[in-house]
């Protein structure tokens, strides 16, 4: 009688608001996002003095331990994707580090009912953390292969309140306005305005500001329910340049 090797598998099934269903999790990255988890928490206590907190929210962790980084990561490195670093994902663009993915997410403070725009989708991965926190998430990417790649993957993944759009970001989605929340994965110059023109009152933004290729910072913008604008310095930091005929 032939002998069966029966391999089993498990499944990482994240149930959220937006009743998302995720691709194989094999125990090796559970364990590894489970580290990574513990590296995005002994980061925001090393800086706690600078983002003004000792510890997320805890959906903003939960969201963090749920979604596969490795599944929006090149094949070749799906064994780093759980290191708390940024990874290339071509094109001359990156996946963000976790732990900055993490505090931006909780920078914008956003609730179940809320819609956000992200700002260079890149991956799809900022908006697979935003999408289990919010209603619906817009995102627009300049880079058309990387928009046509992250769409796929994202539907791929079971993702229902993620729109994906190839566009100049810097203009934001006037057409689907007001967001309440903004969160701009390049840095720019500056804040651009047609982006502060659609963050809703009371809304907050969260952008890297600065050169290329140099060190910025990251600054969340809140607009007042009067409509008045305040900027903060929150990190230093380095993105990729936000690109468009801006």
């Amino acid at each position: 009688m032939n002998k069966c090797r029966v391999i089993l598998f498990t499944f990482l099934v994240g149930i959220v608001s937006a009743g998302m269903a995720f691709s194989s999790d094999s125990d090796e990255y559970r364990a590894k996002r489970e580290r990574m988890i513990e590296e995005i928490e002994g980061d925001v206590k090393a800086t706690s003095r600078r983002i003004g907190k000792k510890e997320l929210s805890k959906s903003v962790m939960k969201g963090m331990a749920n979604v596969p980084r490795h599944e929006f990561v090149p094949g070749n490195l799906r064994r780093s994707a759980y290191e708390n670093r940024p990874l290339p994902i071509g094109y001359g663009q990156t996946i963000s580090q976790p732990y900055i993915v993490a505090l931006m997410t909780d920078l914008l403070d956003i609730e179940g009912d809320d819609i956000v725009l992200e700002v260079g989708t890149g991956s799809g991965y900022q908006a697979a953390i935003l999408a289990q926190l919010v209603k619906k998430v817009y995102t627009i990417e300049i880079i058309k292969e990387l928009g046509e790649q992250a769409k796929g993957r994202l539907e791929d993944l079971g993702y229902k309140n993620i729109a994906v759009q190839v566009g100049d970001g810097y203009y934001g989605l006037e057409g689907l306005a007001p967001f309440d929340g903004i969160i701009v994965t390049a840095a720019a110059n500056h804040v651009p305005p047609p982006l502060i023109k659609q963050l809703r009152p009371g809304g907050r933004m969260v952008i890297p500001v600065g050169g290329a290729f140099m060190t910025q910072q990251l600054m969340l913008v809140e607009k007042r329910n009067d409509g008045k604008i305040i900027t903060k310095q929150v990190l230093p930091v380095i993105f990729v340049p936000l690109t468009g005929g801006h």
